[in-house]
C-alpha cells in the first residue's frame, strides 16, 4: 500500500534573488524547471514540470521557519540566516557553494578602540551577541533591517555586523570590514520528520544537487 507521505509532493522553499538565481542551475541540472518565473509572477507557490514537486517562494529569512515547521519539506537558506535562526529541527544537507559573501564587523577605522560598551547596529542580533560575547566585548545592540551603512555615519552606531561581497558599499561610505565573523554560503536543509517520510525524493534531489557542485568545482 502507497502511504500519503509517498505521493504527497515535495515542498522545496526559496527566496527571490540572488539565491533563486544561482540555485536555479542547480535544479534544471535535476530536472527540475519552475512553470512561472517567480521575479514576475505574483504566486507564491508555483508548480513546476515535476509534477511532485513544488515551489515556495518566500522571504531569505523565513525559509528556515518554513523547514523547521514543516511547510516546507527542503529549503535553501544562506548560512547568516541559519546562524541567526539557530538551525533548530533541520539537517544540513549539502553546503551549496552559492550566495558565497562573508559576514563581518564593519564601521569606521578605529570605532573599535574606543572604550567602553560598543553601540553595534545589525539585522544579525544573535550572531553579533554570540560573536562579541566571545571577544569579551559588552556592546549594545540596535537592530536595523537595511541601510546598516548608514548608522555609523549618523552615529547611530560605532559599528555594524552585516554580509559583505565586493565591500563597494562599505568603501563608498567610508567604512571598513575590520572583523571576520564567518565564512557564508547557501545550503540545502532539510526538516527532520521530512528527511525520514520522504527520505528517497529527497536524498535522489540531493544526489543530483551533488553531481552537479561535483562537476562544476575546479580541478585542484
Amino acid at each position: 500500500m502507497t502511504s500519503s507521505a509517498d505521493t504527497a509532493p515535495l515542498i522545496l522553499a526559496l527566496s527571490k534573488g540572488r539565491i533563486f538565481k544561482d540555485t536555479l542551475p542547480l535544479l534544471t541540472h535535476a530536472g527540475i524547471v519552475p512553470l512561472d518565473d517567480p521575479e514576475t509572477t505574483r504566486k507564491l507557490i508555483l508548480d513546476t514540470n515535476h509534477p511532485g514537486i513544488k515551489l515556495l517562494i518566500l522571504r531569505a529569512s523565513d525559509v528556515p521557519t518554513y523547514v523547521q515547521y514543516g511547510a516546507a519539506d527542503i529549503g535553501v537558506a544562506g548560512k547568516d540566516v541559519l546562524m541567526e535562526h539557530g538551525g533548530d529541527g533541520l539537517f544540513e544537507l549539502l553546503d551549496l557553494n552559492i550566495a558565497r559573501c562573508k559576514l563581518m564587523v564593519a564601521g569606521r577605522p578605529g570605532c573599535l578602540d574606543r572604550p567602553g560598551r560598543l553601540r553595534v547596529a545589525t539585522k544579525f542580533v544573535h550572531s553579533a551577541e554570540c560573536f562579541f560575547a566571545e571577544q569579551g566585548r559588552q556592546i549594545e545592540l540596535i537592530k536595523l533591517y537595511g541601510s546598516m551603512e548608514l548608522a555609523p555615519l549618523v552615529d547611530l552606531a560605532d559599528c555594524i555586523v552585516d554580509v559583505v561581497d565586493t565591500g563597494n558599499t562599505l568603501r563608498a561610505n567610508g567604512l571598513e570590514p575590520l572583523l571576520h565573523m564567518a565564512d557564508i554560503s547557501s545550503r540545502l536543509i532539510v526538516n527532520r520528520a521530512a528527511y525520514k517520510l520522504k527520505h528517497g525524493a529527497i536524498a535522489a534531489l540531493a544526489a543530483h544537487l551533488s553531481d552537479y557542485l561535483n562537476k562544476a568545482a575546479p580541478a585542484p
